[in-house]
């Protein structure tokens, strides 16, 4: 590979990262404000929990057809189809038909067997009145089934085309219908409770949300249309290459329930913990509510970055691996690894020096118990941030090979230690810390998997060494805590409230370490602004 191709593919890989960055922070910003409003609206209690439960199944049940990997799995076949003489037509619209039709009997089944599902995933509820209002609540959420796999096929669609950009700023319009019937729920009704809240009242909640579903798969509609990619209902489903999908996707069904099983344990440990709690006397909230915020903050950082960077290079690699282009996967690897790590190293530290003062800024909507045990829980995640993101850049690896077998196996390593260490966690902790710990469990599991999947990808002789990734991480995190513990210890006598303690701390925090990374000659650091600039790294 000549350096001029070297240079094109960089410059094409930081012009897609650059616009899905964009379009992921403006998403992320616009969904924590949805979330900041939704916990104000029904609390990190029991009530919140309800909602949370009923809201999670869709994205649960959408995971275990066609969730990411799955997507990752039809990446490599469409980048090929649409070299074929047709644009790609007779392949996309197979694939679109099939699915269609998979995930249109797959919602019906869902909505009557929501009971069902309630049972199996907050089995704390069963005769209890947060049973049948979750129940409700999910009978009008798990339509988004539907338009969440409407949504990532045409989003993987227009990826393959190299339009990046729509598939990450569709989200937005998704939080702003959020955004607005959440506000107009909080004017209206800013009291709710369990015992409170109307049958009427929690199956609009339940419309509004899953509203906003439609209005994100209705957004790329046009942009599939630009492609001149020519869509119809085809059912001759015997073409290789949709018989080929479904073999992959076979693998990628194996891939999902793996995580929803450790995921089940999560739910359940944590719900119980609340209702466990409850009967104690404890108030706060200390159920699945704070574990659902504190990970969506965690994600952040990753999804902006690295989420971004990686969906980007994917067709990339799959190039690379149909060339047989060895050296180069691993290069780009190890290159998006240590790119990320920038961003990573210093949030993660952050989260976790940080992590109460966030939520007490954030989360103003709720008592101070709630925001600081939230806090806590943000805490328990920081860590894990760093395998999330390494682990994730890895598995795209074993994406451009097309081998789901593997990602399977690296999930199952990964997913058993999550539960495992999830019970032990429950068992041993008090009620009031047992999310806590759950956080803590999901982190050292990250890991875990992080370590099989870098593993499993010697089986194509590519061997990404310690030494690439961890000296620089080691260096950064230093760095960080040099200029961020102090700031930590005095943090509580800055005058002028949290808001402008946190502005404060993360504004020198960033300059500090952003000067002395500059300082010590890390290149990383150069190449981390010309992707914000969008350019050649």
């Amino acid at each position: 590979m000549s350096n001029l191709d070297k240079g094109r593919d960089d410059v094409a890989l930081m012009r897609s990262s650059t616009v899905m960055a964009v379009g992921t922070i403006f998403s992320r910003i616009t969904g924590l404000v949805r979330g900041l409003l939704t916990v104000a609206l029904l609390g990190t209690a029991l009530l919140g929990d309800t909602f949370n439960v009923a809201n999670t199944m869709p994205n649960i049940l959408y995971n275990l057809i066609i969730g990411g990997a799955l997507t990752a799995v039809f990446v490599p076949q469409l980048v090929r189809a649409i070299r074929e003489p047709d644009g790609g037509s007779a392949f996309v619209s197979r694939l679109l038909t099939a699915t269609v039709v998979v995930l249109g009997a797959l919602t019906l089944i869902a909505v009557l067997a929501a009971p069902l599902l309630v049972s199996l995933f907050a089995t704390s509820y069963v005769g209890r009145p947060e049973f049948h209002l979750t129940v409700l609540i999910m009978r009008w959420c798990l339509p988004q089934i539907f338009f969440m796999g409407l949504f990532a096929l045409l989003g993987q669609i227009a990826n393959a085309k190299e339009k990046f950009g729509p598939m990450m700023w569709a989200p937005i319009f998704n939080n702003l219908v959020g955004i607005c019937g959440i506000a107009y729920f909080l004017h209206q009704h800013p009291h709710w409770t369990v015992s409170s809240i109307t049958s009427s009242e929690a199956i609009w909640l339940g419309v509004i949300t899953t509203f906003g579903y439609v209005v994100q798969a209705a957004v790329l509609i046009p942009v599939i249309v630009k492609t001149k990619i020519k869509i119809s209902p085809r059912f001759d489903w015997k073409d290789p290459e949709i018989k080929k999908s479904m073999r992959l996707a076979s693998w990628t069904l194996i891939f999902a329930a793996i995580s929803q099983i450790s995921y089940l344990v999560t739910v359940n440990l944590s719900t119980h913990a609340a209702v466990r709690a409850l009967k104690e006397g404890i108030t706060t909230g200390v159920g699945y509510t704070p574990y659902s915020n504190a990970t969506f903050i965690m994600m952040l950082p990753h999804s902006i970055v690295t989420i971004s960077i990686v969906t980007a290079l994917l067709p990339q690699l799959s190039l690379f691996a149909h060339q047989k282009r060895i050296t180069d996967i691993h290069d780009s690897l190890v290159k998006t690894i240590r790119l990320v790590g920038i961003i990573t190293v210093p949030a993660a530290i952050g989260l976790l020096l940080f992590g109460p003062l966030i939520t007490h800024t954030l989360f103003f909507g709720i008592s101070q118990a709630d925001s600081q045990y939230l806090g806590n829980v943000l805490a328990g995640f920081s860590l894990g941030l760093l395998p999330l993101s390494i682990n994730l850049i890895a598995l795209r690896g074993l994406n451009a090979f097309e081998n789901v077998k593997l990602q399977v196996l690296s999930n199952l390593i990964m997913n058993i230690a999550a539960s495992v260490l999830a019970v032990i966690a429950a068992l041993s902790l008090p009620a009031k810390w047992v999310t806590v710990g759950l956080a803590g469990a999901l982190s050292l599991s990250y890991y875990i998997g992080a370590y099989s999947t870098i593993r499993l990808l010697h089986r194509y002789e590519i061997r990404i060494h310690t030494g690439e990734v961890v000296g620089l991480y080691a260096r950064l995190a230093g760095i960080f805590l040099c200029v961020a513990l102090p700031l930590r210890i005095v943090s509580s006598h800055i005058p002028g409230g949290n808001t402008l303690r946190l502005l404060v701390v993360l504004g020198l925090s960033g300059i500090g370490y952003f000067g002395a990374a500059k300082l010590f000659k890390i290149e990383e650091v150069g190449s981390t602004f010309r992707v914000l600039l969008g350019r050649k790294i």
